[in-house]
């Protein structure tokens, strides 16, 4: 059965390809690849016509080799084009493998959360909103498929050092836009500026981002190898000032337009290896005694028991906040265990909550030796 142009569906599949031909993005994306294979598969060259035989030519010409999977854009040619020619056959074209699902986010990336949303592991753009929380948060949702991650940034040094680890686990992301007002001059940060300057100049021996305006802008926790294959794979786009989100995401397509690929991974520059939180097997008793907090509602107040082993109150502390309470209990020595003072802390930040909310509060009992 010989396709024929006159069939509207294979004239729009024919469309689709020659613009896949002119999108320079697709050309070393598996979806275009998959997608023609798939194609040429399923029509035999006898059966195609000449504007489809064509087009296939005009979309395979450009080929480079694969370098990344689907990157989820909004509108995908090549899924068009497989759409249109199974409409005409009637019957479904098996590729090999779906190109056009959307990616999620993937499990353990970013490695140091935060101040940040993820959203797809694959897409070339990264964004900074500086310290604007709003903007961050209005960007993420109107992100499309080009944004990998929007975040916040507050401090030139530690701020810094988390995004630089965190794009370097990502060899997608190509581009970060900063955007967002930068912080009041007053405070002294910077950070804007200063992720501006490492991407310009790098840091000296000492870790010192050069041409740093803001207070403390050194980096300690990321080394001089992971700041430099930053600087060379990641292209920061100086847009700060800039809040209507229409510019930022012209600049995000802009960027997206001419994205070269997914780099080389870089080994990871994490400082220290993450721990797994666990429960004490047993919480051990404080030789100075226990605390039993109350919440006094009717002079809006916490009121702090301490009680020796044998049951002998010896304490009493009334303050307004958890400071006020435990920093009396340390100052007198009722607390000689570090388990203890993190223990009252939580009840103490519980407490306060329940004040403020008026919600109840039951003091949580201190974990207990696991029965086998």
């Amino acid at each position: 059965m010989q396709l024929t142009y006159d069939d509207g569906r294979v004239e729009g599949a024919a469309a689709r390809l020659y613009e896949v031909a002119a999108a320079k993005k697709c050309w070393a994306c598996g979806c275009l690849h998959g997608a023609l294979e798939t194609i040429e598969r399923a029509v035999p060259a006898a059966e195609r016509g000449a504007a489809l035989d064509a087009a296939l030519w005009a979309a395979r010409t450009p080929l480079m080799p694969i370098r990344y999977d689907c990157l989820g854009c909004d509108v995908c040619f090549p899924a068009q084009a497989l759409n249109a020619i199974h409409a005409s056959r009637g019957q479904p074209l098996v590729a090999e493998a779906c190109y056009t699902d959307r990616i999620e986010p993937r499990a353990g990336w970013p490695p140091l959360p935060g101040a940040c949303t993820a959203l797809r592991y694959r897409a070339p753009v990264a964004v900074c909103t500086l310290t604007d929380d709003g903007l961050a948060a209005t960007i993420a949702h109107a992100a499309d498929a080009d944004v990998s991650v929007v975040g916040t940034l507050q401090t030139e040094n530690l701020g810094i050092e988390r995004i630089i680890i965190n794009v370097l686990a990502n060899p997608n992301i190509r581009f970060l836009v900063v955007v967002g007002m930068e912080s009041r001059h007053a405070i002294g940060h910077l950070p804007g500026q200063s992720l501006v300057a490492l991407a310009r100049n790098g840091i000296d021996a000492t870790g010192r981002i050069v041409g740093a305006r803001g207070k403390r802008p050194l980096l300690r926790n990321v080394s001089h190898e992971a700041v430099e294959h930053f600087r060379r794979i990641v292209d920061v786009v100086d847009c700060i000032g800039t809040t209507e989100v229409q510019t930022v995401m012209s600049t995000i397509r802009t960027c997206a337009a001419r994205q070269p690929g997914p780099e080389q991974p870089f080994p990871s520059d994490m400082p220290v290896t993450p721990i797994t939180g666990h429960l004490p097997f047993r919480m051990m008793p404080d030789p100075t005694g226990y605390f039993v907090v109350y919440v006094d509602r009717a002079r809006r107040r916490l009121s702090l028991e301490h009680y020796r082993n044998d049951g002998v109150l010896d304490a009493i502390v009334d303050g307004g906040t958890p400071a006020e309470l435990y920093t009396p209990a340390i100052e007198r020595g009722l607390l000689s265990r570090l388990d203890h003072a993190a223990y009252l802390g939580r009840e103490l930040a519980r407490a306060e909550y329940a004040l403020r909310t008026d919600e109840p509060y039951i003091q949580d009992g201190a974990p207990e030796a696991r029965r086998s």
